[in-house]
């Protein structure tokens, strides 16, 4: 298959509308487990994607998807992948969308923080400041000691901490199997996981609730697939910036459908951690253009 075609501009939109997409998929997740169970609501994120995801990725890769190239890593990475969408949807259960999100974007800067030890990659004095100021940011999100402690905001945490590890075990990964393949061996082991857990948690849905459950997987798969095709088009590091977009989605979500707005201080640590994580996609870009450069030995 002829590689594509280098766009970022169609590389960022595709990020920004997968942006888009994710925080409606998170609101109704958090819609339904005022009903439902959350592990029920992952099941269903998890089965209805493999279930529309499936087809296209045999049709587009053939029967080889069957076989994964290092399996063991791979079923890890969806172990990891399927902890912090569990995670994350047990935290925005309990709390607004938005500030789960912000606690869940340390997962950046856990990743620039373990590269050194797990990927051998050597991170300079400019971005470990900025991942501390990055930290700093999410304590001024979380406020430990000022006002109530809201316990489940260590899901929001948990679920960045895990999906860091998600994201290292998929460097690890690369170049073994294309991307939308990869996606489905996860949903494939997230399906299986919570499929296995289910009957010990598992309420009848209404007819509506069945609907939005199915619209939970068909969101899922968009959203990553326009995430995957984004870096098609553009390099991560152009791309990783806007992803925190995603913010602001979940802002307007959450105030129109849940009546939730972060207070000035939740601002405060959100424009931190933003700031933060963009620096060091900057600056990983620039480090990459660099060695780019570099004559071949």
């Amino acid at each position: 298959m002829a590689p594509t075609p280098a766009n970022p501009l169609r590389g960022i939109l595709l990020m920004l509308a997968a942006c888009t997409v994710l925080p409606v998929m998170d609101g109704i997740a958090k819609q339904l487990s005022e009903t439902l169970p959350v592990l029920q609501i992952v099941w269903a994120r998890y089965f209805f994607h493999l279930l529309l995801l499936s087809p296209v990725v045999f049709w587009r890769y053939g029967r080889q998807t069957l076989v994964p190239q290092r399996p063991g890593l791979q079923a890890l990475r969806s172990v990891f992948m399927l902890g912090s969408t569990t995670l994350f949807f047990f935290g925005i259960s309990y709390m607004p969308i938005a500030d789960t999100l912000a606690l869940a974007f340390i997962g950046p800067f856990v990743v620039t923080a373990l590269s050194p030890l797990v990927l051998g990659e050597k991170v300079g004095p400019r971005r470990w400041i900025a991942v501390i100021v990055g930290f700093i940011g999410v304590l001024i999100v979380l406020r430990p000691g000022i006002g109530e402690w809201n316990w489940a905001a260590l899901a929001g945490l948990g679920a960045g901490i895990v999906h860091a590890f998600y994201f290292l075990t998929t460097r690890k990964l690369s170049g073994s199997a294309p991307p939308l393949v990869g996606l489905t061996y996860a949903a494939v082991v997230g399906a299986i996981v919570t499929s296995l857990a289910l009957p010990f948690s598992w309420v009848t849905p209404t007819a509506g609730e069945m609907m939005l459950m199915a619209s939970i997987g068909l969101l899922a798969a968009v959203s990553h697939f326009m995430v995957m095709r984004s870096l098609d088009y553009a390099e991560a590091t152009l791309i990783a910036p806007f992803s925190y977009s995603e913010i602001v989605m979940a802002v307007l979500v959450g105030l129109i459908w849940f009546g939730d707005f972060p207070d000035a201080l939740t601002w405060t640590g959100i424009a931190v951690i933003i700031a933060s994580g963009v620096y060091i996609s900057l600056r990983e870009r620039q480090l990459s253009r660099r060695q780019q450069a570099l004559p071949a030995a």
